[in-house]
């Protein structure tokens, strides 16, 4: 039997909360979301790691933390 993944709606002129169950292209919305959040954290992540090769080889040449910061 399949999961079922619900979603909860709260309706604010009434003050009702409604838990139903998701559309199809509901669930791959969310599906897409995640994707696209894990995609931005790992060039994210790239991003940073790149920068501490950088700040590591300009350190390697001989600058000093101030000169890097001045960069």
């Amino acid at each position: 039997m399949a999961e079922k993944i619900t979603g909860i709606v709260f309706d604010v002129a009434t003050g009702q909360t409604i838990e139903r169950e998701l559309s199809q292209a509901e669930i791959a919305d969310v599906q897409l979301a995640k994707q696209e959040a894990e995609q931005r954290k790992l060039a994210e992540l790239a991003k940073k790691d790149a920068r501490e090769s950088a700040l590591a080889k300009l350190a390697a040449l001989g600058l000093t933390e101030e000169e890097i910061a001045a960069l």
